[in-house]
């Protein structure tokens, strides 16, 4: 019995942690990836475009930057989630 509880308790612990450690790397994600695609795109000024109603400009950095997002998101739930298995085992 005593097991089980002290297994839950890593598995709580485990949780949290992922957690933290997710949020600041998908916060990190938001903040990287738009200077990423800034340097990829050195002649164009993806900000300015957007400011002047280019849709199509907004669209695809729009969609990067939101893939890029979603990508860290599964990454770091898998680790999560292997973790509190690991905890529970």
């Amino acid at each position: 019995m005593l097991e089980t509880v002290q297994n839950m308790g890593w598995a709580v612990i485990f949780c949290l942690l992922g957690g933290l450690v997710g949020m600041i790397l998908v916060l990190w994600a938001a903040v990287l990836v738009p200077r990423v695609v800034d340097r990829l795109t050195p002649r164009m000024d993806e900000q300015r475009e957007i400011a002047r109603g280019n849709m199509a400009v907004a669209e695809y950095f729009g969609r990067l930057v939101a893939a890029a997002i979603i990508g860290v998101s599964i990454v770091v739930a898998a680790a999560v989630l292997g973790g509190i298995m690991a905890a529970l085992h």
